[in-house]
């Protein structure tokens, strides 16, 4: 089968989303671009690993081993890892050194390592120690609000939090959502009036930035595996 995915979201407001994958086969997948930071464990030929992965601006092509299993935890917009700031990470990542199948190393304490019904528990536990913290600027901004602070301020906290402008954030987090809709079967000039594209083809500039797609290969499922 190559390679399955399952994601689900988080009632943590520290936490996007938790995701797993296995492959059965050496293969090669669509990586998108994403907004957010993350955690991610995985394990094959009886060793263990785990990484620090960074937000992703652009689409790319990721090798996937064989007969791997992997266990992500996407953190919410905001948030940040006290050890590495978060620009230091995009679209790059850093392998964390010791990892064993119990234990992982990070900010210098050894912490169990979660599998998917953990990722609260481990998240919960990083926030205690202050290993990640969270600019709640940042969320408000994201609903919409205000903040009663100059407009440079809120830039710069913004980039300092998530590596990125709040117009990439948009675009990125737009061409996803039009993705998703893709798949789900709605066409093209539905999306584009939907998610307010100028036309058609901006929206395909989008996707191939983004997401490493046509509007006709997500709604056939086609190109091979991908990341979304």
């Amino acid at each position: 089968m190559g390679l399955r995915f399952e994601t689900r979201r988080s009632d943590s407001i520290w936490i996007d989303t938790v995701w797993t994958s296995t492959s059965d086969q050496v293969t090669t997948m669509t990586s998108v671009a994403g907004t957010h930071w993350g955690l991610v464990f995985w394990a094959r030929d009886g060793r263990s690993f785990a990484a620090v992965t960074g937000p992703e601006t652009r689409t790319r092509t990721a090798p996937v081993p064989e007969d791997a299993i992997f266990t992500g935890i996407e953190f919410a917009t905001g948030t940040t890892l006290r050890a590495v700031p978060t620009p230091a990470l995009v679209d790059g990542g850093i392998e964390l050194p010791d990892t064993t199948a119990r234990t992982f190393r990070l900010d210098g304490t050894r912490w169990s390592t979660p599998g998917p019904d953990d990722a609260e528990a481990l998240v919960s536990a990083l926030v205690r120690a202050g290993v990640v913290v969270r600019d709640p600027l940042v969320a408000d901004v994201l609903r919409g609000h205000r903040p009663d602070v100059a407009a440079r301020t809120v830039q710069r906290r913004f980039r300092a939090a998530t590596g990125l402008t709040h117009g990439t954030i948009r675009q990125i987090d737009r061409a996803r959502t039009a993705a998703g809709l893709l798949t789900a079967g709605t066409t093209a000039p539905d999306v584009v009036a939907e998610l307010d594209y100028f036309d058609e083809p901006h929206l395909a500039r989008a996707l191939r930035t983004y997401i490493g797609r046509t509007a006709g290969q997500l709604r056939d499922r086609s190109g091979g595996a991908i990341g979304l």
